[in-house]
């Protein structure tokens, strides 16, 4: 084994998933059961869909446009 190795041409795993980070957040009832009902006609988890939802939202930069009454 070396002392040192030298990873200065290494090259990234194509076949490395990315990563994802559990965090907890506080969802509405209704936001859930809509997006339960979506997962079981698209045949995907609903934690899926809501991610690749909120992740098209990011990669679009979508802006959000809420009025407070």
């Amino acid at each position: 084994m070396k002392s040192e190795y030298d990873f200065s041409n290494a090259k990234k795993n194509p076949y490395a998933k990315p990563l994802k980070r559990q965090i907890t957040i506080n969802i509405d009832n209704d936001a859930i059961d809509y997006f339960k009902k979506q997962s079981e006609s698209a045949g995907i988890p609903y934690q899926t869909l809501i991610n690749l939802y909120l992740k098209d939202c990011a990669q679009s930069g979508r802006q959000i446009k809420i009025s407070w009454q």
